[in-house]
């Protein structure tokens, strides 16, 4: 029986909360996206934590969207967000947007104004960056900072009916100008953006900033465990005196460290750069880490959750690296994914003792690690393609494959001898003539001889053709956003090469978009949305092993 491992400081606090009857002994979580971009693999850790969390406590999860900023957000991004965590396998109690709330929140900040801590100023954004301070120096008040309550309800009113232009005013708190903690700092509530919003339209010319409309949306759902990363731990005390201040229910914010996965970036923005600069084909293209890219590159969701639950939940940022992910992946396809005979890089090859019109159907298991996967039947003839790696004209000691005189066995069907080979013009191997040993078909071999290499082949009359996308790491440093200068300078050149004409089992004919496959030697593999009835694509979702950590040893 294996040993249950030990409860995370998050799911201590949560049974802690229980035990003292603390909301009546109920859990309701939330995540929420700024409908902005594509989710990504860290925002699957959180999904995986919040939605997590409150399943294991008998609790429940809003899904709420931050969508305060009408410039940068989009109704396709909602819908992309709502497909992603339903792929994920989770299921939101109720669908939120912080915009549900702009009419209470703005009569919070009314009443904010009403208890004279809340006033609207005229400052620029330069002057007020200016009058803030430093971290070792106290702010200065802004000369706006004393109107009256009456001059402030005005002003705010006005902002609202869009009589000021965007940038002219600004609401703020009154909290302390010589806090210590910049954000207490006379923090920004509202400011003016005369801008179409996606889902109120026209109707405000003014937008909550995040950490007002934060906290407070948390206390209208009566959340009970506000889970954010550890960047916004500056930003709870002011989470904390909002909610203090305006004397409604007290969410509380709890932090834990967000993910970050060597050979990629995690930015939002930076992912935007790579899809409007052409430097990936969307949003979704398999070597992005948004959870629709791992999605067309053939991840599953239980290999997500699984690298969710095996990263853990920290109290301090690291860095993961991104072969656990892949670990994950590898480990579950392994058990589930049929194998199967691709070859990507075709040479071929002429077996001379084999009648030439002949056809023989070979038993082949679709996966030894499942036996209820069953068996199919491959086409075996006197002309075959090999990959172009497994022959060597001239090959080295402890070669196990193909060469002049050296014998292999064809998986599922013979042993076979080279006996000589063709070039062209160009000293090229073209093609490679083999006779076959009779007796030693796989399953009832009887020869008696013993090989110690076998490779993979397709039969040249019968095989399908198809176009595959050998995908890998998107960018050539581990931490390519600490590195000086562009990041986009760090991409990796060798991150996709497309096989144009690859050769395949013609039963691959019939996969459908998200089939997944292990190419036999070759890797795991996925068919790609591009597909179309007799013109399959498929996508390498990983290699059989991490190649990346030999590469490392070697430099």
């Amino acid at each position: 029986m294996s040993e249950e491992r030990s409860l995370n400081f998050l799911e201590q606090i949560v049974e802690e909360d229980i035990a003292k009857g603390a909301n009546g002994g109920r859990v309701l979580t939330r995540f929420p996206p700024e409908p902005n971009g594509y989710l990504h693999i860290g925002h699957a850790k959180s999904i995986c934590l919040n939605f997590g969390l409150a399943k294991k406590y008998n609790g429940q999860t809003n899904l709420r969207f931050d969508d305060t900023n009408p410039i940068t957000e989009d109704t396709e991004y909602v819908d992309s967000i709502k497909a992603d965590i339903q792929w994920l396998g989770f299921e939101w109690a109720n669908e939120l947007y912080a915009s549900d709330y702009f009419e209470q929140l703005y009569q919070f900040a009314v009443e904010l104004i009403k208890k004279g801590l809340a006033y609207v100023d005229d400052s620029s954004a330069a002057e007020i960056a200016a009058l803030k301070g430093t971290p070792t120096e106290p702010g200065k008040n802004s000369p706006y900072r004393d109107r009256s309550v009456e001059e402030n309800l005005r002003l705010f009113a006005e902002m609202r009916e869009g009589i000021h232009p965007d940038g002219s005013k600004v609401l703020r708190a009154k909290v302390d100008m010589a806090s210590p903690n910049m954000h207490l700092r006379d923090p920004l509530m509202y400011r003016i953006k005369h801008a179409h919003h996606h889902r109120t339209g026209d109707a405000w010319s003014i937008y909550p900033m995040y950490d007002f409309a934060h906290g407070q949306s948390d206390s209208i759902e009566n959340i009970t465990h506000s889970i954010c990363t550890l960047e916004f731990i500056p930003h709870r005390p002011l989470y904390d005196w909002f909610i203090e201040k305006l004397n409604i229910f007290p969410s509380h914010q709890y932090e834990f460290a967000r993910l970050n996965l060597t050979y990629t970036v995690m930015s939002k923005r930076k992912l935007l750069q790579l899809v409007n600069e052409g430097h990936v084909t969307g949003w979704d293209d398999p070597r992005m880490p948004t959870l629709s890219g791992y999605r067309r590159r053939g991840y599953t969701p239980s290999s997500i959750r699984q690298f969710a639950e095996r990263v853990g939940v920290a109290k301090r940022d690291n860095l993961i690296d991104v072969g656990l992910l892949e670990f994950c992946i590898r480990e579950e396809l392994n058990k589930t994914a049929n194998r199967v005979m691709a070859v990507l890089d075709p040479i071929k090859l002429v077996i001379t003792n084999y009648p030439e019109n002949q056809a023989a159907e070979l038993p082949a298991e679709n996966n030894p690690e499942d036996e209820s996967a069953g068996a199919r039947t491959v086409t075996f003839s006197n002309t075959l393609y090999i990959e172009r790696e497994d022959f060597m004209e001239e090959p080295p000691k402890k070669f196990f494959r193909l060469g002049p005189g050296l014998a292999v066995r064809l998986k599922y069907a013979y042993i076979i001898k080279c006996d000589s080979f063709e070039k062209d013009a160009d000293g090229n191997v073209t093609t490679i003539y083999c006779s076959y040993i009779p007796e030693s078909l796989s399953g009832g071999d009887t020869s008696g001889l013993k090989v110690k290499g076998t490779i993979h082949w397709v039969s040249a009359a019968h095989a399908a053709k198809a176009e595959v996308r050998l995908y890998d790491r998107l960018f050539s440093v581990e931490n390519p956003a600490s590195e000086e200068g562009d990041f986009k300078s760090f991409i990796n050149p060798d991150s996709l090469e497309v096989i144009r004409e690859a050769y395949i089992e013609p039963v691959l004919l019939d996969a459908k978009p998200g089939d997944r496959f292990q190419f036999l030697r070759m890797g795991y593999f996925c068919v790609d949305t591009d597909s179309t009835p007799g013109k399959p694509v498929f996508n390498r979702t990983v290699t059989l092993k991490d190649t990346w950590a030999k590469e490392a040893k070697k430099g």
